[in-house]
């Protein structure tokens, strides 16, 4: 489980792919590794993965090929930069929401415009998604715990403050950027409970 408050951003430095999966390479800051063990999990962009190998300033995963197709995986080239969030201590305070890095879709940035000293994103999201989606309530995009504050159509819109746009990979966002989705997981089981 993870906050969605993201810790660093780090860097692929290698990806090596076959037929059944790929190996990812991350560059890091020495202290993202300074506790984790092989087998601890780790969130790469909203994605929960499990740390295989490490070295001084770099982990690796290993990637299915269905993660793969189902999130921004696909998209992604060495040198890019992607958010990390080590795996909650139940002893931290809980600053985002529950994130299980359990990816629901992906979604695509349809404006970016500043509004104040903050960054409105408008985000259109797979219409599968929709009734998981409310005004004011939770999501996560890459990784990122965030607010909604409106919903326009298939889309929602968020603000983004300086700080996590200085602290995350949000800043690079452009329209037409491809981002991973988590719906939040109290909807998810609620609408599962109500099924008839």
């Amino acid at each position: 489980m993870f906050t969605g408050v993201i810790q660093t951003i780090g860097n692929i430095s290698k990806i090596e792919s076959n037929d059944s999966d790929s190996r990812i390479v991350f560059k890091v800051e020495k202290f993202i590794l300074d506790d984790m063990k092989i087998g601890d999990s780790i969130s790469v962009n909203g994605v929960c993965l499990s740390v295989i190998e490490k070295k001084e300033d770099t982990f690796s995963v290993d990637v299915s090929n269905e993660t793969m197709r189902l999130t921004t995986f696909s998209v992604l080239k060495p040198n890019n930069n992607v958010n990390l969030e080590k795996a909650m201590i139940l002893l931290d305070r809980i600053n985002g929401h529950f994130v299980s890095g359990h990816i629901d879709g992906t979604g695509i940035i349809k404006e970016k415009k500043k509004e104040g000293r903050s960054t409105f994103f408008l985000i259109e999201f797979p219409y599968d998604l929709k009734k998981f989606v409310s005004r004011k309530g939770s999501i996560s995009v890459d990784g990122v715990s965030l607010t909604i504050n409106v919903i326009k159509g298939s889309s929602f819109g968020v603000n983004i403050i300086p700080h996590t746009l200085l602290e995350t990979i949000m800043s690079e966002y452009e329209e037409g950027t491809k981002v991973n989705i988590e719906v939040d997981l109290i909807a998810r089981y609620l609408d599962k409970l109500l099924e008839k």
